[in-house]
């Protein structure tokens, strides 16, 4: 499965934190574009994630590991099994959390258990692309249309029948009509199915 992601806020960059650890204003610290794909690059961080925006942005570690094991073993969380829910809970606990808290992607508090989500972490407009199987990825699918109706251009501008029945003005629309389909099927796609946080599931799990 090939993957691909994409994140931070309108200027490149997300808030930091203040001293008490919470999101501060626009003129602190940004969450650089490096540290956001760095947090995203990791499947178990972004299961969390997506369970926090998809259930209130604020969740219990046991809650969040039991739902992260789900995904990550392809079942539901009554069929984890124990050793499945611990060793997602202590990566979760030890290393994932700490670094998404020490980034200002979320407020992680060990002592009680319990992880939030912060306003710099609203601001991060996450899509992923899931390639399956046979698939193809949307940059190669845009390539191969345009390849395509290059072709057909060509081939109409050298008089191959029937193509040279279709007018300049005619070509200049299927090729315009032709990506603007594609743009949009692939807009609606990308916001309605590969956006983390807006399902019940992860969009690579439902790929």
């Amino acid at each position: 499965m090939e993957q691909s992601a994409a994140g931070t806020g309108p200027d490149g960059g997300t808030q930091g934190k203040d001293e008490r650890g919470a999101p501060a204003g626009p003129d602190a610290p940004a969450l650089s574009r490096d540290d956001a794909f760095e947090i995203l690059s990791n499947r178990r961080r972004r299961f969390a994630l997506h369970h926090l925006q998809h259930n209130g942005e604020r969740a219990e570690l046991g809650e969040l590991s039991e739902h992260v094991a789900a995904w990550e073993n392809d079942t539901g969380v009554q069929e984890i099994s124990a050793t499945e829910r611990k060793r997602v809970y202590t990566s979760l606990q030890q290393f994932h959390l700490p670094k998404m808290d020490d980034k200002g992607v979320v407020e992680f508090d060990d002592r009680e258990g319990v992880v939030e989500l912060t306003p710099a972490a609203e601001q991060m407009d996450v899509y992923l692309e899931v390639v399956e199987g046979n698939d193809v990825p949307w940059s190669q699918y845009y390539l191969a249309l345009a390849a395509v109706n290059l072709g057909l251009f060509v081939a109409a501008l050298a008089g191959t029948y029937p193509l040279r029945l279709v007018p300049d003005a005619g070509w200049g629309l299927f090729v315009v009509t032709t990506f603007l389909v594609s743009a949009l099927v692939h807009t609606y796609y990308s916001r309605t199915e590969m956006r983390l946080g807006d399902s019940e599931t992860p969009p690579e799990v439902r790929g």
